[in-house]
């Protein structure tokens, strides 16, 4: 790191033009670190993300080092979550570089150290030197066991590469692995859905995730959708979603929010702080932040992200001042999805003010409709409630 730079990064800390220091509503720390890399893009993702070279990695590892600098955090951080693209995509002396880079500046995370990773880019060398350097947790997005499905969702993996990664990950013996699936995929029912899940927990898992497939712009899917090649069915999503309920609670797994299931104690201690709106800082391009006061994303484009990081800051997107109410609304929303619901009596006492009259007002009205239960200052919502999640959400929004 050049001298004229580090004089940049210093004057703008004394400026406090990125406010590092402000206030904060949480005590939880986590790190996110956006690898934006990959072969192809599937169907389905809409996560930033870009095919590379030898030079773009390298500028990207550069740009890491750079925008880690950029904090001083005073604290330590509890959790590290490298997510992407495909982390896994980076060789083992990439992944012990970036990983070096964030330990040197900001210590092995307290509580918990996740790496996404795809089955195809499962490699003994590169589990070896994750385990060394401290990774705790594996995310392995697995999506389906249906070859037909995968084929579907434009995924570079088969159903041989997820059980020799699994056999993998397991031998190098890390603390928590999990298994991501997706479900109402085109020409899923039930029984394909119960089928993935049932082989899902034959490997054992201590964790999996199911995501309900969505449809975001600037896939190959939406554009599907568009043409009218494949088309949207709320019921059936209902029925898979109940489906896929019971099938993980036959399977042994506790739901603790409405995509996540886990053994005990394998929780995402680095999701589930987010959901309770704590703090984290996100590195890389299109990574978002909510540290200092701030909510911000990096702008979703390697080379503009570079190109901000030789003066300072990388360009941001959507910057907004955090208020106690701002927060106090998306830690009820997110919190809400949580099975365990949100105690509305504590989250009034952390935000140092009741709730507002509308939000109250929706909440009893959720209440009458059998969508949320209340179990003394407890707020939880019913199965029903659960189907409903993203439009409670979208309710409760703006009050």
């Amino acid at each position: 790191m050049q001298g004229d730079l580090k004089a940049t990064i210093e004057a703008k800390k004394k400026k406090n033009d990125c406010k590092f220091r402000s206030k904060s509503f949480g005590d939880a720390l986590g790190l996110y670190v956006h690898v934006p890399f990959c072969p192809t893009a599937c169907d389905f993702c809409a996560f930033y993300q870009e095919q590379t070279d030898r030079a773009g990695i390298e500028a990207y590892l550069d740009g890491i080092e750079r925008e880690a600098l950029l904090y001083d955090v005073g604290k330590p951080v509890d959790t590290y979550f490298f997510g992407g693209g495909t982390p896994g995509l980076l060789i083992a002396e990439d992944l012990e570089r970036l990983s070096t880079i964030l330990i040197n500046h900001f210590g092995v995370p307290a509580k918990e150290w996740t790496v996404e990773m795809a089955p195809s880019t499962v490699k003994a060398d590169k589990l070896r030197v994750l385990k060394d350097l401290g990774v705790t947790r594996i995310s392995m997005g697995v999506q389906s066991f249906d070859e037909k499905l995968l084929d579907a969702l434009g995924r570079q993996h088969s159903r041989k590469q997820i059980f020799k990664a699994h056999d993998q990950i397991r031998a190098a013996d890390f603390k928590s692995v999990n298994l991501d699936l997706i479900f109402a995929l085109p020409g899923q029912d039930t029984d394909r859905l119960k089928k993935d899940i049932q082989e899902a927990a034959s490997l054992e898992p201590d964790h999996i995730s199911t995501y309900c497939l969505t449809f975001e712009e600037d896939t190959v899917l939406y554009a599907k959708l568009a043409k009218g090649e494949i088309s949207l069915d709320a019921d059936r999503e209902a029925e898979l979603y109940l489906s896929c309920w019971r099938s993980m609670a036959e399977a042994g797994y506790e739901q603790y929010e409405v995509s996540n299931f886990s053994k005990p104690g394998h929780e995402c201690i680095h999701n589930v702080n987010t959901w309770k709106m704590q703090q984290w800082i996100g590195l890389g391009p299109s990574a978002s932040s909510q540290f200092g006061g701030i909510r911000y994303s990096n702008v979703p484009d390697l080379d503009k992200w570079i190109c901000g990081l030789k003066e300072g800051p990388p360009d941001r997107m959507e910057v907004q001042e955090l208020t106690a109410s701002l927060i106090m609304e998306d830690a009820l929303i997110f919190g809400l999805r949580m099975n365990r619901g949100v105690d509305l009596e504590s989250l009034c006492q952390r935000f140092g003010k009741p709730l507002s009259q509308r939000v109250s007002k929706v909440l009893l009205e959720m209440e009458k409709c059998g969508y949320l239960e209340r179990l003394g200052t407890q707020a939880i919502l019913t199965e029903s409630g659960c189907l409903l999640a993203d439009a409670i959400g979208q309710n409760l929004m703006g009050s």
